[in-house]
């Protein structure tokens, strides 16, 4: 009994002892969250039947090890997965590749020929020596006749022929293997950079196989090395056309590994990452401070709703490509917005943002400028979208080209209660506009105790545009919120009026090289001896 323990313990001893199977992952396909990605990828490890270690090499940098989900066929059991950056081992292999052993095995052969036709020459180099120096010699003894001069000055020629010539072609001999070792050496170095340079990230499976030979394995997992962002470009050429737009997306990654050739989904919802089934618990209200929150995910301030804001300047670049949207499947869902690209990108690990396109878009939209001369001397152009739901649009940066011109960055921002999507398109210097105080109709009295103050702007819009613009324009008089001070609209020229803002605002239509003026008055009654700070 005794002995057969000891047998089973040597058994098991000998088979955990058993030389690791080293093997490359190649990434397939990557699906890009906002904040991380899940990459999926494949190996082939050649394993022997029974209990073995499988070390699965250029994996990302950084992997959630409780993500790792492995693939494989019914005869192998995979008993545990532990993911490392420090994996050492005596077995590890210094060749990752038989290309690698190739080229190496090829410079050790020209390496040698060289050497051995150094040698060759330098000893042609001594035999031509030792020839001319015989000769010397030779020719310094006396006593020879004709004949045998002759004789010793041609065979001094022939020899001496045979062995430059021979030194020649061994010249030419090394300088060509020197050439071909320059070029297995810068082979090399490229073997090195697209073969040896693997991440640091490594997968060790101990598994359980019922027969020995290559198994297929699939590889997939979550990693926070990536990222991406939407990204639009909007041209309009004139006010009576659509808008193109060009749907994008920047992806960022740094797992550490490069994506070749991958197929690539990019993805607006957040992986779960979390294998626990979720519980619901009891929701207890009860009261508190109420605090108000910014929300750090959002990055720029929307034009969409408030439209008084300005729009910011940027540099613009046109991709136009007619059939993108013929290789994106958008697929939606309650949570989120998928996108399926066809086309196979890619993507290095360095940093770098890397353009995708996505999909082409002509938006029907109306256009109206919009002006607040007490603010601003320009003329802002703003176009609206109704039922915008359908494009499945994000929340992004927009680059603007209206009438072949830059015009500069905007933000998109679907996630809002309004049905009309409202874009400002940038200013629009065409439209002249001038608010001017009319001396004449403002001015300062006192009333016994009080003291009156008449307020009066005229306001000219001037259209020197080819074509009928649609202006919405807006000024304002001041709200009280003391009972000492009053305050009377005196004149609005036909603005609706907002009581509770003191908002004027006029719409109307201006025909080309039109001018329109409007005026609005209003006046201040409060006590002569107390000084309002921001009249």
């Amino acid at each position: 009994m005794k002995k057969i323990f000891f047998v089973c313990l040597l058994f098991s001893s000998i088979i955990y002892a058993q030389k690791p199977v080293f093997t490359l992952a190649k990434v397939e396909a990557a699906t890009v969250y906002f904040n991380a990605a899940e990459i999926t990828q494949s190996a082939t490890a050649k394993i022997p039947k029974g209990t073995s270690e499988i070390v699965i090499k250029n994996v990302a940098d950084y992997v959630n090890e409780s993500t790792v989900r492995i693939g494989a066929p019914k005869s192998l059991t995979v008993l545990s997965v532990q993911f490392t950056r420090d994996y050492i081992s005596e077995y590890e292999p210094d060749d990752s590749s038989p290309a690698l052993k190739r080229v190496r095995d090829s410079i050790k052969i020209i390496e040698k020929e060289i050497q051995q036709s150094n040698i060759a020459k330098y000893a042609e180099q001594k035999t031509l020596e030792m020839l001319d120096k015989n000769q010397q010699v030779a020719g310094q003894q006396s006593g020879l006749n004709v004949g045998e001069l002759t004789k010793m000055v041609d065979y001094y020629r022939k020899k001496r022929k045979e062995i430059a010539l021979a030194e020649n072609a061994l010249a030419v001999k090394i300088q060509e293997l020197n050439q071909k070792l320059t070029n297995l050496k810068s082979r090399l170095q490229v073997n090195v950079n697209k073969e040896e340079k693997t991440s640091r990230g490594k997968l060790v499976l101990q598994v359980m196989s019922d027969v020995a030979g290559n198994v297929p394995l699939d590889i997939n997992y979550l990693t926070t090395g990536a990222s991406w962002a939407p990204f639009y470009d909007l041209r309009a050429d004139d006010i009576s056309k659509p808008i193109d737009m060009l749907y994008k997306a920047q992806v960022v990654q740094q797992t550490g590994i490069d994506w070749k050739k991958v197929k690539l989904t990019l993805s607006s919802g957040m992986p779960n990452q979390n294998n626990q089934v979720p519980l619901l618990q009891a929701w207890f209200l009860r009261f508190g401070v109420m605090q108000l929150y910014n929300n750090s995910n959002v990055v720029m301030n929307t034009l969409n709703v408030r439209i008084e804001e300005e729009a910011e300047t940027v540099s613009a670049d046109r991709a136009k490509l007619s059939s993108v949207s013929n290789y994106t499947t958008i697929n939606e869902n309650q949570l989120n917005v998928s996108f399926d690209i066809d086309v196979p990108y890619d993507i290095l690990s360095n940093g770098k943002k890397h353009s995708v396109t996505l999909k082409e878009i002509k938006l029907p939209a109306t256009y109206k400028h919009y002006a607040v001369p007490k603010l601003d001397k320009e003329a802002f152009l703003l176009a609206e979208f109704n039922d915008y739901s359908q494009y499945n649009l994000l929340r992004g940066e927009a680059n603007i080209i209206f009438e072949g011109m830059y015009i500069g960055k905007t933000v998109i921002d679907p996630n809002q209660t309004s049905d009309t999507l409202r874009l400002s398109m940038g200013r629009d210097r065409k439209i002249s506009i001038k608010r001017e105080k009319v001396t004449d109709k403002s001015g300062s009295r006192f009333l016994s105790s009080y003291k009156e103050q008449t307020f009066t702007y005229d306001i000219t819009v001037r259209n020197n545009k080819k074509e009928t613009v649609k202006l919405m324009l807006k000024d304002q008089y001041p709200i009280s919120t003391d009972k000492e001070i009053e305050i009377e609209l005196l004149k609005d020229d036909g603005a609706t009026v907002n009581t509770e803002t003191g908002v004027l605002t006029w719409e109307f239509k201006l025909k080309p090289g039109t001018t329109k003026k409007v005026r609005i008055s209003y006046k201040v009654r409060s006590p002569k001896d107390k000084a309002i700070q921001n009249l």
